[in-house]
């Protein structure tokens, strides 16, 4: 069948995008030319260019495709969250975090590439706005504050969730990202039992919250 105006100009900017992630995410942006991304996607500078103004257009679309994947239902994250691995099962969010990484692996690359090259810029409003995104999260499935009494007296269902989330997804970075395996000595499931019982029941002895 032959394809459409509109159909080989979606094909184009599918491949130029697909060729500029495994180039960025390899590369770095500045380490990374339109002549290697028209290369790489098979195509001349020009088409690149007719598609994307420039350089950054390219890698601000990119993080806007992976920001829109995070919001996504389907992101293996999100999956986890909605089926309750918040706070009763914290080795699943542990598993989903680690999915989400090795799926998205390049996508998570760029983050590291804004804040080194262009002191988070591009990222700042997106992470700014994480605390009430969360929160929206946690409104809809604890709804009437549901999920109070299942934390310590003092704790803010937000901030417990971000922090088990961050430390999760800081572990799996620098395993994934970093090539790091082990980091904390040992295996990583026993790693991840481990600081999943401790955001359960905090780090110092307390006779009075033992079982």
């Amino acid at each position: 069948m032959k394809l459409t105006q509109g159909e080989k100009s979606e094909r184009s900017q599918a491949a130029i995008l697909q060729a500029a992630l495994r180039l960025f995410s390899k590369q770095g942006y500045r380490g990374t030319s339109i002549r290697e991304i028209a290369e790489a996607a098979g195509l001349s500078t020009g088409n690149v260019y007719h598609h994307f103004p420039d350089k950054e257009t390219l890698f601000t679309t990119l993080l806007g495709q992976y920001f829109e994947a995070i919001e996504s239902p389907e992101f293996p994250f999100n999956k986890a969250l909605a089926a309750g691995a918040f706070p009763d099962d914290l080795e699943a969010l542990a598993r989903a975090t680690e999915e989400s990484i090795r799926t998205f692996r390049p996508y998570v690359a760029l983050i590291y590439i804004d804040v080194v090259e262009f002191d988070g810029t591009h990222i700042r409003k997106f992470y700014a706005e994480m605390s009430s995104r969360f929160n929206a999260f946690l409104n809809r499935r604890y709804p009437d504050d549901a999920l109070q009494g299942k934390l310590a007296p003092g704790i803010q269902p937000n901030t417990a969730l971000m922090l088990a989330s961050r430390v999760f997804l800081h572990y799996f970075a620098v395993e994934i990202l970093f090539g790091v395996p082990d980091q904390f000595g040992q295996g990583t499931e026993r790693t991840v039992s481990e600081i999943s019982e401790i955001l359960r029941k905090g780090m110092l002895a307390d006779a009075a919250r033992r079982p």
